[in-house]
């Protein structure tokens, strides 16, 4: 006979006991308890990721365990959906399991259906104490209280534990005031980052439990525009998209906060992030590998505008950064917008923790009136790492726009990833997404073939002009292809197996100074970075 276990999560020594007692009644059926135990103390039973757990279903694989005996079935999950993935892999171990107090077989249907009631009971109990603690929270953020997260800038928590309040810390509350007043002078954000930086105005220093500390770097654009926007300097505690009266002292009066938040209106690109207005979708939501802000930015040429999401670093500092990005911004909005949109309507159910077939047609319906641009309400960080793009989904603008409740989103599904690569070719740099195609171009193949029989008809005495009226072409189209001729032996083969860098086609090369040196021709169009 194999040997079983008894799974225990918080229990009390008195139910600890039970347990082995029962067990011990069970020695007719051959059972014997083994000595280990799986205790997960203090951790909640809606989620697997609990290590006691982990390292009993790495037993139950391994055949040490035949059977688990719970107190009752909510110390083993109080999730359906994990319930249903422990049942796969208790069936694929041939492992059963029993409730001391509550009494199934899960070897039947009818016990199987107890047991899914039981679950969805111990479900609804945590569900209902999660809502419990939202409008806690929200009440309570109404009464003024301060209920938590990261200190901003110019407060301290209160001395006394009791006290759900900040207090102000003078030094950093005179750096805040400086803040505003330089904005109400200049009303220029990047003018006010460029002074902050001279006078060396930091963020604030954090330190957390595990000995981590963050903070203490110089402010950059987003983090003033933060500030500047944050109502707790006036007093008052933001829950959502409400405001109310705080416990705490203000540090900005009134008129300076109206005065601030009238320029900031009057000239902040997250007015509209409408493509015809402010032409910047991901601003102040996009970041670098070192949590720098990308800043929107362009440049002109002639009737033609080019937009960029350009690193900080690189507009403030007077040194160039080689680690900086200046990435083209319709790229990377499509990209984002693209990645986004393909991955909610891919698979609806994939979206929903505990899918229903009333939630999926809800979500369909929803989904099918979503303007073009919807996809970047969703978006909350996109972050550029080098090769790769991580784009974080908000949960509540999911679940405000889908009409979903927080608790009913996979969180697993709310972080995506792009991968990329880049291509600098005539001095432009163009990034390509996902796999490169290996297909040959015939019809830069067929010109490059042309181009070298030209040249050899130039070569023999005949006249550009005489070719050109034979395709029925300007002189000056031939004149412009011919030149493929000159281009090196290793491009020519490659872009006869189709290894051409992505993008580099026939108009791509007549439009560019093809350089006689053949590895100039091979770095500047490209070939250098080719996979």
């Amino acid at each position: 006979m194999g040997q079983f276990s008894v799974e225990i999560s918080a229990l009390p020594g008195s139910i600890l006991n039970g347990n082995q007692h029962y067990i011990a009644s069970q020695r007719h059926e051959g059972w014997k308890l083994i000595p280990t135990h799986y205790d997960d103390g203090g951790l909640s039973g809606g989620t697997l990721e609990r290590p006691a757990l982990q390292q009993l279903l790495e037993d139950i694989a391994g055949g040490t365990v035949d059977l688990v005996v719970v107190y009752k079935i909510d110390r083993l999950t109080r999730s359906l959906a994990d319930f249903a993935r422990l049942v796969d892999r208790f069936d694929a171990a041939e492992c059963s399991f029993v409730s001391v107090t509550q009494s199934f077989n899960t070897s039947t249907s009818m016990g199987r259906l107890t047991l899914n009631v039981l679950l969805s009971f111990a479900q609804f109990e945590r569900e209902v104490t999660a809502e419990r603690i939202r409008d806690k929270i929200a009440a309570s953020k109404k009464k003024g209280y301060w209920m938590g997260g990261l200190l901003p800038l110019g407060y301290d928590k209160h001395p006394d534990p009791k006290m759900r309040t900040l207090v102000i810390n003078e030094a950093e509350a005179e750096t805040v005031k400086e803040i505003f007043q330089l904005y109400e002078k200049h009303g220029c954000l990047r003018q006010v980052e460029q002074e902050v930086v001279r006078r060396g105005y930091r963020s604030k220093k954090r330190a957390f439990a595990d000995g981590r500390t963050t903070g203490s770097q110089p402010l950059r654009r987003g983090q003033i525009n933060f500030i500047l926007r944050n109502p707790v300097y006036l007093g008052r505690i933001r829950h959502k998209t409400e405001t109310y009266e705080g416990l705490h002292n203000a540090i900005i009066d009134q008129e300076a906060w109206d005065a601030v938040q009238s320029k900031l209106d009057q000239k902040s690109p997250k007015k509209s992030r409408s493509p015809s207005k402010s032409g910047a979708l991901l601003t102040g939501r996009i970041f670098d590998e070192t949590g720098d802000f990308l800043t929107p930015t362009h440049s002109q040429k002639g009737n033609r505008r080019y937009r960029y999401y350009v690193s900080g670093r690189l507009l403030a500092g007077s040194q160039p950064d080689p680690s900086g990005w200046r990435l083209p911004a319709k790229q990377l909005e499509d990209v984002v917008g693209r990645t986004v949109l393909q991955h909610i309507e891919g698979s609806t159910s994939r979206l929903l923790a505990r899918p229903s077939a009333a939630q999926m047609e809800n979500l369909r319906t929803r989904l099918a009136a979503l303007s073009a641009n919807a996809a970047f309400d969703f978006v909350e960080r996109v972050q550029v790492n080098p090769g790769e793009l991580n784009i974080k989904l908000s949960a509540e603008a999911m679940s405000d726009c889908l009409n979903i409740p927080d608790a009913g989103l996979d969180s697993t599904q709310l972080e995506l990833t792009a991968r990329f690569r880049i291509r600098r070719r005539c001095g432009e740099t163009k990034l390509v997404f996902g796999a490169s195609s290996s297909a040959p171009d015939l019809k830069l193949i067929r010109m490059v073939a042309l181009a070298h029989s030209w040249l050899d008809e130039v070569k023999s005495g005949t006249c550009i002009k005489d070719i050109a009226e034979r395709y029925g072409w300007p002189s000056l189209m031939v004149r412009e292809r011919i030149r493929l001729a000159f281009l090196s032996p290793g491009i020519v083969q490659a872009i006869l197996e189709g290894r051409q860098p992505d993008g580099l086609t026939l108009t791509q090369l007549v439009k560019s100074d093809i350089p006689l040196d053949w590895d100039q021709q091979w770095t500047e169009f490209g070939f250098g970075d080719t996979d």
